[in-house]
């Protein structure tokens, strides 16, 4: 307020000339990003391998560099090139960019977090909102999850602040896997839990030095048995299961066992039974 002068000459004088210059800018930076883009595109489709991808990679970064050497150059036009002009511009640019980067900051300060506490480390299978996979690696920013259906999914360490995170193993070799049968209520109980035990205990995927449990939990529709047992290595919860329900299924009906019929609105799982995480992917 005291020097009211000390802002008049923060912008240029925005004449004709100065107009056409920044239409000539613009104009180019749009031919070049179009230029760049489909010809990077070109090339790439024309090669192979790890090649081909690393060219389609250039394509956002020589977009970034064509977008920030045509500001380097228009905004020298616009803005008196001062040193109080620069610092006012570079602050509020600063500024802008604290408060569009304050989600990776946060990432940021979320995995040394995550460096102290081991929520998850390589190896470990977490299910993360949904997201459910082996941990391939632990970055300062994000997790990298390899889903069962090969996906790799990127997960940033700021889920740690607000998101329950599902950790099956917790750096051990042992996982606990889940095999639900829905059977009718006219059955042996105690003959189906020993036969289900007994499916467990000759699987070739059985560690044996874990428990095996089968539980029993009646609903209105029949009887939910669940066999829960751990297999030799993590990576096998999938042919775990598999082999566990296809025998059980075998061993089932070659009794006279019956399925349960069970309505549209059955509940399929009880809230008890999260460690059904361990092993199978939740929702699948």
């Amino acid at each position: 307020m005291d020097d009211p002068k000390r802002y008049a000459r923060l912008f240029n004088d925005i004449d004709g000339p100065t107009l056409i210059t920044l239409a000539v800018i613009l104009v180019c930076v749009v031919l070049l990003i179009i230029v760049s883009q489909r010809g990077l595109n070109w090339l790439a489709n024309r090669l192979h391998g790890q090649v081909r991808f690393r060219v389609f990679a250039l394509v956002p970064l020589t977009r970034l560099l064509i977008l920030i050497t045509a500001l380097a150059i228009a905004v020298p036009i616009v803005i008196e090139p001062s040193l109080r002009n620069m610092v006012t511009v570079l602050g509020a640019v600063g500024l802008a960019i604290g408060f569009a980067l304050k989600d990776y900051v946060s990432s940021l300060i979320a995995g040394v977090v995550s460096a102290i506490e081991l929520p998850y480390r390589p190896g470990d299978w977490v299910d993360i909102e949904g997201t459910y996979g082996e941990v391939r690696h632990v970055g300062m920013r994000t997790v990298k999850i390899l889903t069962p259906d090969d996906d790799l999914v990127t997960v940033p360490h700021l889920k740690l602040w607000d998101t329950a995170i599902y950790n099956a193993n917790n750096g051990e070799t042992s996982l606990q896997c889940v095999a639900s049968f829905y059977l009718h209520p006219a059955h042996e109980a105690g003959w189906v839990r020993k036969a289900l035990r007994d499916v467990a205990l000759t699987s070739a995927y059985l560690k044996f030095d874990q428990p095996i449990t089968v539980v029993a939990e009646e609903q209105p529709w029949g009887t939910h048995y669940r066999i829960r047992a751990y297999p030799v290595d993590p990576r096998q919860q999938f042919l775990f299961i598999t082999d566990l329900t296809v025998r059980g299924k075998r061993v089932l009906s070659q009794a006279g066992v019956k399925a349960a019929l069970l309505p549209p609105d059955a509940v399929m799982d009880s809230p008890d039974s999260a460690g059904g995480r361990r092993g199978q992917p939740p929702g699948r």
